[in-house]
């Protein structure tokens, strides 16, 4: 805390509970780039001397996030002493000119919560490459899909993990966007009404690599949405890996016998030596949990604050990276199981499959005898009742009791023996589910195609992201180490039009 002006001394029990340096490591690195490109930007205003410029400049190259003093306040006073004690206070005393820690926290947050998207958005890709790579092993593999816990209609494996492709492929839309809002500068606000020297906020964004400025100076400092949007977004793909964690969780039991997860993601029990428990799988469904709490906790922490600076942001920033090291974990798990998952290949023999041909049995009344969709949904539910009452399946019905029921509720109806059995066979079910968006082996090929193609976008994508982002890291580099070398270069021209 800076003390010795307005303020007296300290307590240091209050210095240590307001103190954010715990958790300030993280935002080093972006703290010390924000430094440096500020005191470019300073000599090129003419607003400190070149001479003193260079000589923070150098002493700024020397500084990591592990080297810092641990014992400071925050990792912003950290840096500002060592340049102090590097270059004395007449010269790096002029550090702090036309910047406040309010501007200068919310842009390290986004700085390094850009380079945190990228590499969660890299994993994303990669489990949905995962998931596509599997896919392409089972799109013949049938499966039984639920409702309501119950076994309701064939699919394929391949049909399944492509419903969970689309979902992700949802999720880094929205992370592309929280991306978007997040890559803006609010450097030069400082503390909320910027300042009357005459400094050049675009040249400090184009340094630091961001796509723009964050304009209004209070909505700069005060506003912490782009948190709040990112950990939504994060929230969203959390608890939608945890539906899949439950599925196979739910999926690997000897009750369904659907999958078999591979040995090294479960384990045994301390006692009971038959067990194969997914335990991996149950920590990736209890740790949504945690994203969604976390995000409760920065929405409530914001939602009546007043306006512009309030301390309460520095208790959200934790709970935004205890998120990002959450999904990064847990993608980084499911892209490694996914393809190693063992599918059961003899489901249409389980007992469990007994019925899920009985939606297209009422289908094919209605296609072929002219049977209207309600009537022959009363006729098959009833007759699937009388089979269940004597311990049978559809495999057992006949054209005779298909006429029994259909007269006892009112309707003349002989089928042929035939028409019941293509009924019975659940892969020539799914061969003619061919709509767009079905399980049919040809349509899922079709998806496969283009879905494939979306992941190669989409890496194109993110390449361009991480390009862009060593780009300016190597230009502030250079630039600086130009500067502290006591050269001076014209500066370049802005590189991005918005800027």
């Amino acid at each position: 805390m800076l003390h010795g002006g307005r303020l007296g001394d300290v307590r240091s029990d209050v210095a240590n509970f307001t103190s954010s340096r715990k958790d300030d490591n993280r935002l080093a690195d972006a703290v010390i780039a924000i430094n440096k490109a500020h005191v470019i930007m300073l000599i090129e205003q003419k607003i400190i001397k070149q001479q003193d410029g260079a000589k923070i400049l150098f002493a700024l190259a020397k500084q990591s996030s592990t080297n810092l003093d641990s014992s400071a306040e925050d990792v912003h006073m950290a840096v500002e002493e060592a340049v102090l004690a590097e270059t004395g206070p007449e010269v790096g005393g002029n550090l702090h000119i036309a910047k406040s820690r309010n501007d200068q926290v919310t842009t390290a947050i986004r700085m390094q919560l850009g380079k945190e998207l990228q590499f969660i958005m890299l994993k994303l890709l990669d489990m949905q490459r995962s998931l596509l790579e599997t896919a392409e092993k089972h799109v013949g593999t049938v499966i039984l899909e639920y409702t309501h816990l119950q076994p309701a209609q064939p699919v394929t494996f391949a049909h399944y993990l492509l419903s969970h492709f689309d979902a992700l492929g949802r999720d880094l839309d929205r992370l592309l966007g929280a991306y978007k809002h997040a890559n803006l500068c609010p450097l030069g606000a400082c503390a909320l009404a910027t300042t009357s020297f005459p400094i050049n906020r675009k040249r400090t964004a184009e340094l630091l690599g961001f796509s723009d400025v964050l304009e209004n100076s209070i909505d700069a400092v005060g506003s912490r949405d782009f948190i709040i949007e990112t950990q939504a977004a994060l929230t969203i793909l959390a608890v939608n890996l945890s539906r899949l964690a439950e599925d196979l969780i739910i999926w690997s039991s000897p009750e369904f016998g659907t999958v078999e997860l591979p040995d090294e993601f479960t384990s045994t029990s301390s006692i009971m030596p038959q067990k194969k428990n997914p335990e991996v799988l149950e920590v990736i469904r209890a740790r949504a949990s945690y994203a969604l709490g976390d995000f409760v906790a920065a929405a409530a922490a914001l939602k009546s604050l007043p306006t512009t600076y309030n301390l309460d942001f520095q208790e959200i920033t934790p709970k935004l990276w205890s998120v990002t090291d959450n999904l990064s974990g847990s993608l980084s798990i499911f892209a490694k199981l996914m393809p190693n998952v063992k599918v059961s290949l003899d489901i249409e023999t389980k007992e469990a499959a007994g019925f899920v041909g009985a939606t297209e049995l009422a289908n094919m009344l209605v296609k072929k005898y002219n049977v209207a969709f309600r009537t022959a949904h009363k006729i098959t539910g009833a007759f699937v009742k009388a089979l269940l009452d004597s311990k049978q399946t559809l495999l057992d019905l006949t054209p005779r009791l298909l006429t029994k029921v259909a007269q006892d509720n009112g309707v003349k109806l002989t089928v042929k023996k035939e028409d019941i059995i293509e009924c019975t066979n659940l892969r020539k079910l799914i061969e003619t589910y061919k709509v767009l968006g079905g399980p049919s082996p040809e349509e899922i090929k079709r998806a496969l195609t283009q879905r494939n193609k979306k992941i190669a976008l989409l890496q194109s994508t993110l390449s361009q992201l991480a390009k862009e982002l060593a780009d300016s890291e190597a230009k502030l580099d250079a630039t600086v180490q130009s500067y502290s070398q006591s050269k001076a270069p014209s500066p370049p021209k802005l590189k991005n039009s918005n800027l």
